[in-house]
């Protein structure tokens, strides 16, 4: 039986999909996949100026428009910022999504990564490809679904794991084409540019995306580029999809 073509962005706020593999999915978008993002919480901590609640509106509003640049649903496990738990609750609403959208394809935050947030939506990731199938793990109203998803993940942000060293990817696809799209998708998340300068002492906030994606492109010498790294353990796939959807584009390196 051919596999579904259901891509999952899976992350844990708002915008990460956009800065680390949202020209990825635009290219997969291209092929004829189905796109879906899905955070572990609205973002509701990323503010300086609203509440929990409108922060959490304005962002899950933000997200759903970009997803939708690719015909694309977004979804948000309602989890809060800082606060993403590996733990049983947690984790069933991660299966459960993963039931529900049987993807085959997920795209997870890299297992180093500059805050456990991200560390942890990626173990959950991990963790719910795997359980997907395991029909005594119970979700009720969705049934376990097989074959295991291809699990990639992004890069770390600034391609850097806690101690600053390098986080090399495995490979990067080369998404210049698809560039302005990731853009534009990023450029709705508007509410995020007086957070980070507030908070990290980034302005920019599309420029700094500019430059670390062009920084991956510079291995492969194209504009602009995305890397990953392939989930390859045991139970998971080991062929490289990526690479048999997008060809060329995708640079082993």
């Amino acid at each position: 039986m051919e596999p579904s073509k259901v891509a999952l962005s899976f992350g844990a706020h708002p915008d990460d999909a956009e800065f680390f593999c949202a020209g990825t999915l635009a290219l997969l978008h291209q092929k004829g996949w189905q796109i879906h993002i899905a955070t572990m919480t609205p973002g509701d901590c990323g503010t300086i100026e609203y509440t929990r609640d409108e922060i959490s509106n304005i962002r899950r509003a933000e997200a759903t428009k970009a997803a939708a640049i690719l015909d694309g649903q977004y979804h948000c496990l309602e989890c809060g910022d800082i606060f993403i738990m590996y733990d049983r609750p947690t984790l069933l609403k991660a299966i459960e999504l993963l039931r529900k959208l049987k993807p085959t394809i997920v795209f997870a935050l890299s297992p180093e990564d500059y805050m456990v947030d991200h560390t942890t939506a990626g173990k959950l990731a991990m963790t719910a490809c795997f359980a997907g199938g395991v029909r005594n793990v119970e979700t009720e109203g969705v049934e376990s679904f097989e074959p295991v998803p291809y699990l990639y993940y992004m890069d770390p942000a600034e391609g850097k794991d806690i101690f600053g060293n390098d986080v090399r990817p495995q490979m990067v696809v080369d998404i210049s084409s698809a560039f302005e799209t990731k853009e534009k998708m990023l450029c709705c998340h508007e509410s995020q540019r007086n957070w980070l300068r507030a908070h990290h002492n980034m302005d920019e906030y599309v420029a700094s995306m500019k430059r670390w994606t062009s920084s991956r492109a510079s291995l492969i010498g194209v504009p602009y580029a995305e890397g990953f790294r392939q989930h390859l353990g045991h139970a998971y796939p080991r062929d490289n999809i990526l690479k048999a959807e997008l060809g060329e584009l995708v640079h082993l390196v």
